[in-house]
């Protein structure tokens, strides 16, 4: 590519190297702080709703920022080559399918902005000579600048003919306006998605946290639909890497024999929402379904299958992260940390209505060790579970779901 200013002198050069290797040390760190902003910026409710494109979105970002700081420290100060990998490309062939466009110019500014004041920071601890720094910033500002106008242009030349020939793309859509609340005749959504919606519903998102791993999502999707359970299937491709499906009938499905099924590959997990009749159905356990994905995602959990049933007081008490682990660490103390099966007992304990015996059967343990690990958990907690047994079950169902979060 042409070079739009003058390469920096031998010395700048080495401080952009320098800074550029202290940040691409901090690249996750970094990309986090950047992607807040871009996703306020983009103004985009589905990629906070679908936790698999926001994976996607961050992904991308991690990308666009290593691509900068690592040309800058092979070449300081030159133009950089934005480069949009098969990943970043099927994600926004994906965006495109579904007729999704995020504001990436806004998205852009606002990241740069962050960026930029991190970047200066970085460079005045970096740099103590005055006039070598003001060289340094006016050739990384050029460069920074030019780089945003460069991706936009790559941007636009990719080609997204094929992704709106996605056989998915009408379905997507019209799962998109139901899952809106927008009043539409069952009837004819029913014809164009060839799928009946008068009976009850149970919807799943299965996905894969890498590409790489598509054709083992495939695998349990085939595997889904010609199970009992699947004849009456409906599976969209939401994108890249998950898919949604509905499992309809009057008959509720077993999960635990779905569960079983899915779990037997070890890169897909699984979201599943509350069963529920007709169009409202359909769409409240799609919401489900995504509410308990991206959960999953938030808290890093390594859960492999999910029913939003059983998680929807973790999901509200988890909205932010540190909240959730001043909650478990305040109420649990010690216990938060100590052995996981004095956790689980305690937990099973009260959820059996603190009868022992029960536990006992529940755990597959003596009656005299349930007693012996409820009695030494308690011991641990800071809140005793017969002064508010409602917090103490609260925080270690959080624990059960993300059991790295008192350690954060």
């Amino acid at each position: 590519m042409e070079q739009l200013w003058p390469l920096p002198s031998p010395e700048a050069a080495d401080v952009i190297r320098a800074v550029c290797q202290v940040l691409v040390a901090e690249a996750d760190e970094l990309t986090d702080v950047l992607t807040g902003p871009a996703r306020v910026a983009q103004n985009d409710p589905a990629l906070d709703s679908d936790a698999s494109l926001a994976v996607e979105d961050r992904q991308l970002n991690r990308s666009d920022l290593l691509q900068w700081l690592t040309s800058n420290i092979q070449h300081p100060g030159r133009r950089v080559d934005p480069y949009l990998g098969p990943r970043a490309t099927a994600y926004i062939r994906d965006l495109a399918a579904r007729g999704l466009a995020p504001d990436f110019a806004n998205g852009w500014r606002a990241a740069l902005a962050v960026a930029w004041r991190h970047w200066l920071t970085q460079c005045v601890a970096t740099c103590t000579d005055p006039d070598l720094l003001v060289d340094v910033l006016d050739i990384t500002a050029q460069s920074m600048g030019q780089y945003a106008v460069d991706w936009f242009g790559v941007l636009r030349e990719a080609s997204l003919a094929d992704a709106l020939g996605n056989a998915d793309a009408g379905a997507i859509a019209m799962i998109q306006t139901i899952a809106s609340g927008t009043s539409i005749p069952q009837e004819y959504a029913e014809g164009r998605l060839n799928y009946r919606l008068a009976r009850p519903h149970q919807a799943l998102v299965l996905w894969v946290d890498d590409p790489e791993h598509v054709d083992a999502l495939e695998d349990v999707v085939t595997a889904l639909r010609t199970s009992p359970a699947g004849r009456n299937a409906l599976v969209a491709r939401a994108s890249t890497t998950s898919r949604w499906i509905w499992l309809s009938g009057n008959t509720a499905p077993d999960l635990h024999h779905i569960e079983k099924l899915i779990t037997g590959s070890p890169f897909v997990r699984t979201a599943v929402g509350r069963r529920g009749p007709g169009l409202d159905g359909f769409r409240s356990s799609h919401q489900d379904a995504l509410a308990a994905q991206a959960m999953i995602v938030r808290l890093g959990s390594r859960r492999r299958f999910t029913a939003y049933a059983d998680v929807e007081l973790i999901d509200t008490l988890t909205k932010d992260r540190a909240s959730a682990r001043r909650f478990v660490v305040h109420t649990l103390g010690p216990l938060a940390e100590a052995d996981e099966a004095l956790r689980q007992t305690l937990l099973t304990y009260v959820q059996c209505g603190f009868n022992t015996t029960r536990a006992a059967a529940t755990l597959y343990a003596h009656r005299n060790t349930v007693e012996r690990r409820v009695s030494r958990a308690n011991e641990l907690s800071t809140v005793k579970v017969e002064e508010n047994p409602t917090h103490v079950a609260a925080a270690l169902l959080v624990l059960d779901v993300a059991p790295d979060i008192a350690s954060d």
